[in-house]
């Protein structure tokens, strides 16, 4: 059974039992959260969330450059008014180069990918700073939005403040 077939039937299951479908649209805590796609995290678990709470935006180093045009929709059509950046301990993001990537991918793909930044980082609060920084000079994020970032330890499931 392929893991796709694997949760079409785990679906089932929590579809025979699912009470939410009348949840609003927008977010009930009035928050989106930008991370990472690391699957050793679990924005739920991890932040206390149930469905309806949050918008949670996910991609490979919780960069918030890649996340900018869902953080407008969410800010501007469903009302969020707060930004959480989380970024994490031994995050892959920190193991390689644009360079690296682009001629692995040359080598392997035999495809040219010179015209993308994979946004990698060397350092991890610096690389939350930045991204908060990014967001708050952004002319598409009002100056009224709460913007914070953080730092989730995979070893502790700790959420750490950087400032």
């Amino acid at each position: 059974m392929s893991v796709a077939q694997e949760f079409v039937k785990a679906n089932q299951s929590y579809a025979s039992n699912f009470k939410k479908g009348e949840l609003p649209m927008p977010p009930a805590r009035r928050v989106a959260i930008v991370t990472c796609m690391d699957a050793r995290i679990d924005p739920a678990r991890g932040l206390g969330l149930e469905e309806g709470d949050a918008h949670v935006i996910r991609n490979a180093g919780g960069r918030t450059s890649e996340a900018l045009r869902s953080l407008v929709i969410s800010e501007q059509l469903l009302g969020t008014n707060e930004i959480v950046v989380i970024h994490h301990s031994d995050c892959g993001m920190l193991t390689f180069s644009n360079e690296d990537l682009r001629n692995k991918v040359k080598q392997d793909l035999h495809a040219n990918a010179d015209n993308i930044d994979f946004l990698p980082f060397r350092d991890l609060e610096q690389s939350v700073r930045d991204d908060v920084a990014f967001l708050r000079s952004s002319p598409l994020i009002p100056k009224d939005i709460t913007i914070s970032g953080f730092i989730y330890d995979v070893k502790t499931g700790k959420l750490l403040p950087v400032d």
